[in-house]
């Protein structure tokens, strides 16, 4: 009995494999990337909270003259700090770039994957990549240099406005919608398609009948993020925009967006003033909207799923 239990004690302990310390590594480096990132997401969203709060808990602005008020006069002797004419610019150029450019981007998400995928692929995507790598100051070159004089020759007036900053952001988005859109259809089971086919449907009762109702949901994922990032473009718009703080009643004339007047006056303002936090107040409303749009998208996939 005593000779087992010193040969046991004597016995080599195996040793470890080099991929168990790899694998520690690994855990422990993206548990501490994890850790960083949501310790930045958080003092992000407690910053921006904290300083666009500042301006309704301390400095006495009213919330509901800073959302329904058209009255933006920071600087004057009865200062007036009414965001409407900037949250209705935003919202509307964001919809009608929405509107214009979905669909052209399920057009070109079907010409690459349901009526042409190889020519499709080879054509379309190299043109909507470099689409997408193009800076926003770029875009907002070209709007201001084609499409403000080309509005301004069709309807007259100056041609900056909603119009003009609707079209520049449809182009910007253009890419995100197709790029989501074009892998919802190809993630689409081959089964279906060929199910319908056999059933006698044409290529065309095929993709209205089975392929988009199908990935539906899919495809609003991919306008709610464009819509996402034409909400918070700031540069292509502001040059095109006009940046006039009123509610607009048309589409020709000039308005202004919450990115826009953001980065038109934050460096123009104090630190700690009554306008400086009313600016962050405006980068406040563009984060929840930031929110809701991810809310909406990961509700969007979960109906996906189903």
């Amino acid at each position: 009995m005593s000779v087992a239990n010193t040969d046991h004690a004597h016995k080599p302990r195996p040793k470890r494999e080099k991929h168990y310390y790899e694998d520690w590594i690994g855990k422990i480096y993206t548990s501490i990337c994890v850790v960083f990132l949501i310790v930045v997401i958080i003092s992000i969203v407690f910053f921006v909270a904290s300083k666009g709060l500042t301006t309704f808990v301390k400095d006495g602005v009213s919330p509901l003259e800073f959302f329904t008020s058209g009255n933006w006069n920071p600087t004057g002797d009865e200062p007036a700090y009414g965001a409407l004419p900037f949250i209705v610019g935003s919202f509307t150029v964001t919809i009608l770039a929405a509107l214009i450019a979905s669909p052209l981007a399920l057009c070109a998400a079907l010409f690459m994957t349901e009526i042409v995928p190889g020519k499709g692929k080879r054509i379309l995507q190299p043109a909507i990549e470099l689409l997408s790598g193009i800076p926003s100051v770029v875009y907002g070159f070209v709007g201001l240099t084609v499409i403000v004089p080309l509005i301004r020759s069709i309807f007259g007036g100056t041609g900056v406005g909603i119009l003009a900053g609707c079209l520049v952001l449809s182009v910007m988005i253009l890419p995100t919608i197709t790029s989501i859109m074009a892998d919802a259809i190809t993630s689409l089971p081959g089964g279906l398609r060929e199910s319908s086919y056999a059933l006698g449907a044409t290529r065309w009762q095929t993709i209205t009948g089975v392929v988009i109702p199908t990935v539906l949901p899919a495809l609003l994922t991919g306008v709610v993020l464009g819509m996402a990032r034409a909400f918070g473009e700031a540069l292509a718009v502001q040059m095109v925009i006009g940046n006039a703080p009123h509610v607009p009643h048309s589409l020709l004339e000039s308005a202004s967006t919450l990115t826009s007047v953001i980065t038109l006056s934050m460096g123009n303002t104090a630190s700690g003033s009554v306008h400086n936090n009313a600016l962050w107040s405006m980068a406040l409303v563009l984060l929840l909207m930031t929110f809701i749009f991810v809310l909406l998208v990961r509700l969007l996939e979960r109906r996906n799923r189903v």
